[in-house]
Order: C-alpha cells, then sequence, then structure tokens
C-alpha cells in the first residue's frame, strides 16, 4: 500500500459521520471528532478536557470506570476486533441515547497504555424500532387463541 499523508488520515477522522473519541489515561476527553458532535450534540470545545461522564448514564459509571482501570492497568482490553459493545449514552440535555462501539487501547509516546480510542455509531432509531416490533410481536402472541 502507498504510504498516506497522515494528515489525510486525521482529515477523515475529524470529518467521519461515526464519533471517534480518545480519552485519555484519566478517562478525560482529549478528541472528539465532527461525528461525536454529530451524534452526542455536545461541540468539541465544550468537552474538551472533561470526564467521559458526560455521556455516561449516572448508574453505568462505575462498571465503565472499573473496566476502564483495570484495562489501563493490564495494559489490554478484554474486547477484541470483532465486539461491538451496545449501551446507552447521554447526549446535550439529558436525551437519552442507544450507541454501538469498537474500542482500541493506544499507548502514549513512551509505548504504555495511555489512551483508550472510541468509534461510536447512533442507533438510537434502530432500537426504538426494534423494541416497537418486539412489543407488536408480543400483543400478537398473547391475543391469539392457544
Amino acid at each position: 500500500m502507498e504510504d498516506l499523508d497522515p494528515e489525510v488520515v486525521l482529515g477523515m477522522a475529524a470529518q467521519a459521520p461515526d464519533g471517534v473519541v480518545i480519552i485519555d489515561g484519566e478517562g478525560l476527553i482529549r478528541y472528539w471528532n465532527h461525528g461525536a458532535e454529530r451524534i452526542f450534540g455536545f461541540p468539541a470545545a465544550e468537552v474538551a478536557g472533561r470526564s467521559l461522564d458526560v455521556i455516561i448514564p449516572e448508574r453505568h459509571r462505575q462498571r465503565h470506570w472499573d473496566g476502564f482501570q483495570e484495562s489501563m492497568a493490564r495494559g489490554t482490553t478484554k474486547y477484541g476486533d470483532d465486539d461491538l459493545l451496545s449501551v446507552p449514552a447521554v447526549g446535550a440535555g439529558g436525551r437519552k441515547l442507544s450507541i454501538e462501539f469498537s474500542v482500541v487501547l493506544l499507548n502514549d509516546a513512551d509505548g504504555r497504555p495511555g489512551y483508550v480510542g472510541a468509534v461510536i455509531r447512533d442507533v438510537t432509531q434502530r432500537r426504538a424500532h426494534e423494541k416497537e416490533l418486539h412489543r407488536q410481536l408480543a400483543a400478537a402472541n398473547t391475543s391469539q387463541p392457544t
């Protein structure tokens, strides 16, 4: 493969419709692309340097941070290349979201795990549609004579 100018790669990440978010070893947001702005409704300047808690529902925070700290200490994540995680999230104004994301542990300048990157997709509408279909199916099954 031909060498690609790193600026092209950075430009792609910046403009991707999916969210690209990178947090540091303290859990602070260090990169937030256009897609993340669109999905969550927070401008990058508003979340830069803030805790990722800004998008994690309160009831899920402890579990998230326990897993995060374990991964940073171990230097690996328990999630592989084929794992797509599905979780609830919070957008601007407290808007409830359903997201899917993949995650990767990134090394710092010294070669030690120092960051976590995620590629995020908003699946809120799809999840709502799936729930409605399940509701309709359950209602149809209970209304049929046995």
